[in-house]
């Protein structure tokens, strides 16, 4: 059933333009159709586990919901306006298309190769690849600054901790994307990089002073704003400096989504809220309320999430809203006229060619990245480049990927580490454990240790007293020549500080994996050798007080 959409003011723009659509499904549904005929939309966001299987299958899709939606853009604008397409692809962490596609390393693998040209590279084939499959929005650059290694949802999705590297880096980025022909979202505004709770499952409140906020926070933004970000997406966290209010989502704050966002920092792009469903809002029959306060705080687009049930809740709160005049004509009309507008943007660019999805110079790009952005944190016990007998062993070790976060792909990688390995030295025995391992696992594979040579042990997101904490524990304890790699965030070391050789990939990629284990090994290309620090050469793009660590370490 279509909510009814013209119990409004005549005149009026029809509210429901204002909706972001999603549903379940690798093609257009019956009802879907149904209801792009009978009223508006915005566009559509498109998610992979229940709309993306391959590039050719997204194409298809998105040429069909274009086609679905044609007839009734003409009768609601009088031109011919492309859906906005959306999708998250940062890269890393967040890829919401897979299969096909070239796999990039996330942010802070960009942030770690200190190369903003590289940003603007990798932001552009990114947003090529994209634009070839008819997705026009990509919600990204996320523009948080990661300043608390505790943030549960943030880690190798910031470009660092320094707000100033952020913001180049994150323009850099936008730059490339935007380029061809894909408008790109500055998120989570106005900055949530101190966050202490996921907001997919509760509201966070961001407890900084107003000057803390303009020093770093804000700064990314902006730097995007400068560089012409057509859409910002709120977050769901309260700011109490700016609003006053320890409890009020900044989503649904007049104060953030007009007052600074639109007048002090000059933005005149499309704002959208973050996904309607996460558990800082209320996900019941109140979510009317927080849907007019929404568009009432100046917010221009709704992102919705499959839940036909939640999407019909919000569609009747709008058009209800519209009907009884609650919402503003004057803020609804230039709402309207500035979706309508990158709408306009977007139609101006024509789409490359299929072929560009996966290109060999988008591999190789990919690549580039993988290798340039390797750190070398320590490696105090003179293990690099590894060099082992040739009847020697080594064990590779690394937990089974999971989504640490419902903003995570993580679970559609394959673990590589030991295939990577295996180029180099035949006799790799490959464990993957439990996330996190058990107990008997650790014991077991303490056992096996001393089996091997030589040890590489890959931890994700480890913290201190972890179960990922004490397997390496064991492990160090065994005396086998060990190797730690933080496959995810850099802050790993921190959980484990008495590892004495240590590096960083900030991704589970199979490209990242390659560059490592070359890496490990020292091999340059062909079969030339190279220094264990031009093998290395990212740095880290966050503080992490190695010393401190260490001392910790040896104390302990």
């Amino acid at each position: 059933m279509v909510v009814p959409v013209r119990a409004f003011a005549s005149g009026s723009p029809d509210p429901l333009e204002r909706l972001m659509l999603a549903f379940n499904g690798t093609t257009v549904p019956a009802w879907l159709r149904q209801r792009l005929a009978a009223a508006p939309a915005a566009g559509f966001t498109l998610f992979r586990a229940p709309n993306l299987r391959s590039a050719a299958q997204v194409r298809r899709l998105t040429a069909s919901l274009q086609a679905a939606a044609r007839v009734r853009t003409r009768e609601t604008t009088g031109e011919d306006l492309p859906l906005l397409l959306a999708t998250d692809q940062e890269g890393g962490q967040l890829n919401a298309l897979g299969d096909g596609f070239t796999q990039f390393s996330g942010p802070m693998a960009i942030g770690a190769t200190g190369d903003a040209a590289l940003a603007e590279r990798v932001g552009r084939a990114i947003g090529t690849e994209l634009r070839a499959v008819g997705v026009n929005v990509d919600y990204a650059p996320v523009a948080d600054v990661a300043t608390s290694p505790a943030n549960p949802a943030l880690g190798i999705r910031s470009f660092g901790d320094e707000p100033a590297t952020v913001a180049r880096f994150a323009a850099a980025w936008l730059r490339g994307l935007q380029s061809a022909g894909v408008a790109g979202t500055a998120k989570h505004f106005p900055g949530k990089g101190e966050g202490s709770i996921d907001t997919h499952v509760a509201l966070d409140s961001v407890d900084r002073s107003r000057e803390e906020l303009d020093a770093v926070e804000l700064r990314p933004f902006r730097a995007l704003i400068d560089e012409g970000v057509r859409m910002v997406m709120s977050g769901h966290f309260a700011v109490p400096a700016l609003t006053g209010n320890p409890t009020l989502p900044s989503t649904l704050s007049r104060g953030l989504m007009h007052d600074l966002l639109r007048d002090e920092l000059g933005f005149a792009g499309v704002s959208i809220t973050d996904a309607l469903d996460m558990g800082a809002l209320p996900q019941d029959a109140r979510q009317s309320i927080d849907v007019v306060a929404a568009l009432q705080a100046g917010v221009d687009l709704l992102l919705a999430t499959p839940d036909r049930r939640a999407q019909r809740r919000i569609e009747a709160a709008i058009s209800r809203a519209a009907a009884v005049e609650l919402l503003d004509r004057t803020t609804a009309a230039a709402s309207t006229e500035r979706v309508r507008a990158l709408r306009r943007w977007l139609g101006g660019f024509d789409e490359p060619s299929f072929e560009v999805v996966g290109a060999a110079e988008h591999h190789a790009l990919a690549r580039e990245l993988a290798a340039r952005s390797l750190t070398l944190v320590r490696d105090d016990a003179r293990l690099l480049p590894l060099r082992v007998g040739t009847g020697a062993r080594i064990g590779a070790i690394m937990p089974k990927p999971r989504d640490l976060t419902p903003a995570d792909t993580s679970s559609y990688v394959t673990p590589t580490l030991a295939a990577a390995l295996r180029r180099y030295h035949p006799a790799v025995d490959e464990i993957i454990t439990s996330h996190p391992p058990g107990a008997a696992e650790i014991a077991a594979i303490r056992e096996r240790a001393g089996e091997w040579d030589a040890i590489v042990v890959g931890t994700i997101s480890a913290a201190a007293g972890s179960p990922q904490a004490e397997l390496v524990d064991a492990l160090v304890a065994t005396g086998v020549p060990l190797v730690t790699v933080a496959l995810r965030t850099p802050w790993d070391l921190a959980a484990y500080p008495r590892a004495a050789t240590h590096v960083c990939t900030y991704s589970i990629e199979r490209e990242p994996m390659d560059a490592l284990a070359a890496a490990l090994f020292g091999a340059g290309p062909g079969s030339s050798s190279i220094s264990t620090a031009d093998a290395f050469p990212g740095r880290l793009p966050v503080r992490l007080d190695v010393e401190s660590a260490h001392r910790v370490g040896a104390g302990a």
